[in-house]
């Protein structure tokens, strides 16, 4: 994306956006005063040369390490202007077709009135569809402008599940379950640290996280050590890795580099206190009796990596009546888990973030993400076995999130 090509291109299509809006401008504005309709032309045209001028520019303010949060500002507003003219110009369209058909009509079917309605300033546009395409575009710039405000709502979420394998011993244990951490997208301290406190505050009897600490580097976590050392929990705090922890996302001067930051990230997770499984299981006892917590590096249906080794974890658990799994990516649960380890009772994910974008209530929820992942958000339930899909902690990219909240998840056990 950082080839100069592409980024011509892509504001040759923003400026054919920029055209084809312009029109619907011209419509909704076609009875105001003359001076009215010259200050609207203005102001459109003078975002519109400022968009394209920071088109061009990206690549070089990609260049610009330092400004890694103006970046993201500005790469979140102009995806938002493209998506925002995208989907004014769904409507748009929808009046073009209908322009259209009236004009292949009043040819095929002449008739007297026809002529006249097709001659009649080449069939007007809708002034309702004009509007309403303005209107549903201009919504959603605001609602992505309004998001940057929810980055750091963290959201609790308390479920009980149930269990006829848990350990009598183990019945209301309190687990809290987090995720997609992204250290490096973090602006303000002080907002992370309530987080933290509000973890503290539903009083775990143990803390599960699945990966993402990072988004690349092992030094986006140096201003966040006294952050994230304060989550402890009385059974401990345990960890994973994600796609995001391995640097695949950056350029390193060498392989020795890139590895070398993997091994500094191991070090910072147990730093704060957090023991990382790498595809590897710890027994957890309490009053005598037994439950497995199964950890695997990332592990992914798609294009995110295959480094977690579950049949390396497993070994040593079979014994145990009650197995929980930390592993990123929600698309392992149904490509392994299920398939081939079915005395796994509870299976803790996230990654998907719910796109950081959708709608959430008690009756519906939607996400774009869904039409990419199966499990995003949430519960999920095939025979005995469950997975959860937490919609993580932190963000990436996109610095704001609509309708999908950060999110600190409880989940209390009962048999």
């Amino acid at each position: 994306m950082r080839n100069s090509g592409t980024w011509w291109i892509i504001a040759l299509i923003m400026f054919l956006l920029d055209i084809y809006v312009y029109q619907a401008v011209r419509t909704v504005t076609h009875q105001y005063s003359e001076r009215t309709r010259l200050l609207v032309q203005i102001a459109y045209w003078a975002i519109s040369a400022l968009t394209l001028a920071a088109l061009l520019s990206f690549p070089y303010i990609m260049s610009l390490q330092s400004s890694r949060f103006f970046r993201n500002y500005v790469f979140a507003i102009l995806v938002g202007l493209f998506l925002a003219k995208l989907v004014g110009s769904v409507f748009l369209l929808t009046d073009d077709l209908r322009r259209g058909g009236i004009w292949v009509v009043s040819k095929l079917f002449r008739s007297t009135a026809a002529p006249r309605m097709a001659d009649h300033a080449g069939i007007p546009r809708s002034l309702f569809l004009s509007w309403l395409g303005i209107g549903m575009g201009s919504a959603l710039f605001g609602t992505l402008l309004y998001g940057f405000s929810n980055k750091y709502n963290y959201q609790v979420k308390k479920i009980r599940l149930a269990f006829n394998s848990l350990p009598h011993a183990f019945k209301g244990l309190r687990i809290v379950h987090i995720s997609d951490i992204h250290s490096g997208s973090f602006q303000n301290k002080a907002a992370v640290n309530r987080g933290v406190d509000l973890i503290l505050a539903q009083k775990p009897d143990i803390v599960l996280f699945t990966g993402d600490l990072v988004n690349d580097r092992a030094d986006e976590m140096h201003d966040y050590m006294d952050v994230f050392n304060r989550v402890k929990a009385p059974m401990g705090v345990f960890s994973s890795l994600g796609n995001h922890d391995y640097g695949d996302y950056v350029s390193w001067p060498s392989a020795q580099a890139k590895s070398e930051n993997l091994d500094r990230l191991k070090q910072v997770h147990a730093e704060i206190g957090w023991r990382l499984l790498m595809n590897e299981h710890v027994l957890i006892e309490k009053e005598g009796q037994q439950i497995a917590l199964l950890g695997v590096e990332n592990w992914s249906a798609g294009r995110f990596g295959k480094h977690g080794k579950l049949h390396k974890a497993h070994p040593g658990t079979e014994h145990i009546p009650f197995k929980i799994l930390l592993s990123h990516d929600p698309t392992h649960w149904d490509a392994e888990v299920r398939a081939n380890y079915p005395d796994i009772d509870l299976t803790l994910a996230g990654h998907t973030h719910g796109m950081q974008f959708g709608l959430e209530n008690p009756y519906f929820r939607w996400s774009p993400v869904q039409w990419v992942y199966r499990q995003w958000a949430g519960l999920y339930e095939t025979d005995s076995q469950k997975l959860y899909v937490n919609r993580g902690y932190g963000f990436i990219g996109y610095p704001g999130r609509v309708g999908i909240l950060p999110e600190i998840t409880v989940i209390e056990l009962t048999s």
